[in-house]
């Protein structure tokens, strides 16, 4: 089997699904990540919750990485996975931390 990069979910995707890559292009990201009725950190902080809360691990690096160019903190990043300890579980909260930590080891952020 030969190993799936998830450093683009979208790119993972497209070689099998192009179709479902392009509903995730538009409508998704043409239409509603572009909506400013939630701004692009909220948006990434409710994504990365979800993805924890339903283990969906594989997609947490790219949404983390763009966590923190939406501005998110690592601070922040941290709590939000200790916080959802409590509602989605610890096991999928430890998971995501060391999604996290592999992530965004050695990745500047002056913003912790």
């Amino acid at each position: 089997m030969t190993p799936i990069d998830f450093t683009s979910p979208r790119a993972a995707a497209r070689a099998f699904t192009p179709k479902l890559s392009d509903l995730v292009e538009a409508p998704l990201y043409a239409e509603v990540w572009n909506d400013s009725d939630l701004a692009p950190r909220d948006r990434s902080l409710i994504t990365i919750a979800c993805l924890i809360a339903m283990n969906h691990a594989d997609e947490l690096p790219a949404h983390l990485h763009r966590g923190i160019q939406n501005g998110l903190t690592r601070t922040e990043l941290s709590a939000t996975i200790t916080h959802l300890a409590f509602y989605a579980g610890f096991p999928a909260a430890i998971t995501a931390s060391a999604y996290a930590n592999a992530a965004l080891s050695g990745q500047d952020d002056a913003s912790t």
